[in-house]
């Protein structure tokens, strides 16, 4: 059994060092793929590092909403090389964010905009970090359409009435730990109707450890207790989910590992 945790931040502080440790503890877990998520220039920098490392991490690039105040001509021409780097195989995390105020609704939209754009005119697919902007989220994903490759709604947290519309663009939806808190019910009603082959898992470490590890930093190994809870309420084996996520991600990133 392997499984691919689409959504992770190796590249944060909190594994500083310990990177090693952590992949090894992962792959305990039974988690052999990983895609590392940079959001600003810091960490696309060890995100890249860290996927030119170690063989089955991949590389994601992007401006984060919450950093959209940044985003100028010349991090569009920055992103753009980044983008030529032979493990990155998405565009993001990218999206809108009205929960913290770092940057504005306008400056996020353009940025939101400006990358989408991007990601069609490079052939990558996107992912999208949503919080408290979930109408506008869905406005600027229909009126810009997606990119060919596809884009995956990062940690999906809404109910069933949001995820038949994302799905009606064609976007993959991707569990997290939310999926596991005792207060979302509305989030496991969503995931059971999700088609089998836009499903995904991640971590969004070291953020929203799922249960029981909650309150506690997250790691990509904790992907194993998403996985668990997704293939209850799907009411499928661990191994069949495992199978049917990695094989989505496979497609989605356009990654095709020689052993797998």
């Amino acid at each position: 059994m392997k499984l691919f945790d689409t959504h992770t931040h190796l590249n944060a502080k909190q594994f500083d060092g310990i990177e090693a440790q952590i992949l090894e503890s992962a792959r305990n877990n039974h988690v052999h793929y990983m895609a590392v998520v940079g959001f600003n220039q810091e960490t696309i920098e060890k995100s890249l590092d860290l996927s030119a490392t170690y063989e089955h991490l991949l590389s994601v690039v992007g401006l984060h909403p919450t950093e959209s105040h940044h985003y100028n001509d010349a991090f569009e021409s920055y992103l753009v090389e980044k983008l030529k780097e032979p493990k990155v195989h998405m565009l993001g995390e990218i999206g809108l964010d009205y929960y913290w105020q770092d940057a504005t609704p306008a400056e996020q939209d353009i940025a939101f905009r400006r990358q989408i754009d991007l990601a069609k005119q490079y052939q990558f697919p996107i992912t999208i970090h949503n919080r408290d902007a979930t109408k506008d989220v869905y406005r600027v994903l229909k009126e810009e359409g997606l990119p060919e490759k596809g884009c995956i709604m990062h940690s999906f947290g809404e109910d069933q009435y949001w995820a038949d519309k994302f799905l009606e663009l064609g976007c993959h939806l991707s569990f997290s730990g939310v999926l596991t808190f005792k207060k979302t019910k509305e989030v496991r009603e969503a995931a059971k109707i999700v088609p089998d082959d836009k499903l995904l898992i991640e971590t969004d470490a070291p953020y929203l450890s799922p249960e029981p590890y909650r309150g506690k930093t997250n790691q990509p190994g904790f992907v194993y207790h998403v996985a668990t809870c997704l293939a209850d309420v799907r009411e499928i084996t661990l191994e069949s989910l495992a199978e049917m996520t990695t094989k989505n991600a496979f497609d989605i990133f356009g990654y095709y590992p020689d052993e797998a």
